[in-house]
């Protein structure tokens, strides 16, 4: 896959629908779908966009084939989730593009922190989380997701 083909487009009314049916698809392979994910995909306006937070989808060749959001937390701090990649185009890094596009994004809005809640049973996406400078920190008892295992971080303008 050429990078050039991919490009990192915001939210759209109109591609709600492979935003939900994205993250349905990998929660109901790995996990079972939780009350909170159901009302934020079907929400997603309520929940993320109208509280200050973002929804990018990857378009490969004029086909939608990934998404995140970008919840807010606090103005400087946001949860990184509902990061997706459409099943028969994984593999052809376009969660790299998603990351990157990410990370770009939080630089450009001066932001402080991403965090984001995963589960140590998805190696592929921990390896991009850690190769795009996430670490590890405490999980909390209360976690907003039963499935979370691991609780990650990314510092914007961190003295390395």
């Amino acid at each position: 896959m050429n990078p050039e083909d991919v490009s990192i487009i915001p939210y759209q009314r109109k591609y709600r629908p492979y935003f939900i049916n994205m993250n349905m698809e990998w929660l109901e392979q790995l996990f079972e779908v939780e009350e909170h994910d159901r009302e934020i995909l079907e929400k997603c306006e309520e929940y993320i966009i109208q509280k200050g937070g973002y929804i990018f989808f990857a378009k490969y060749k004029k086909e939608i084939v990934g998404c995140y959001a970008l919840l807010r937390m606090d103005h400087n701090t946001y949860e990184l989730g509902k990061m997706a990649v459409e099943s028969k185009y994984r593999g052809l890094k376009i969660g790299q593009e998603l990351m990157q596009h990410c990370i770009d994004f939080g630089k450009a809005e001066g932001w402080n922190k991403l965090v984001l809640y995963s589960s140590l049973k998805l190696g592929n996406a921990l390896h991009i989380y850690r190769k795009y400078g996430f670490r590890e920190i405490p999980l909390e008892k209360n976690s907003p997701y039963i499935r979370s295992s691991i609780k990650m971080e990314f510092i914007f303008n961190e003295k390395l």
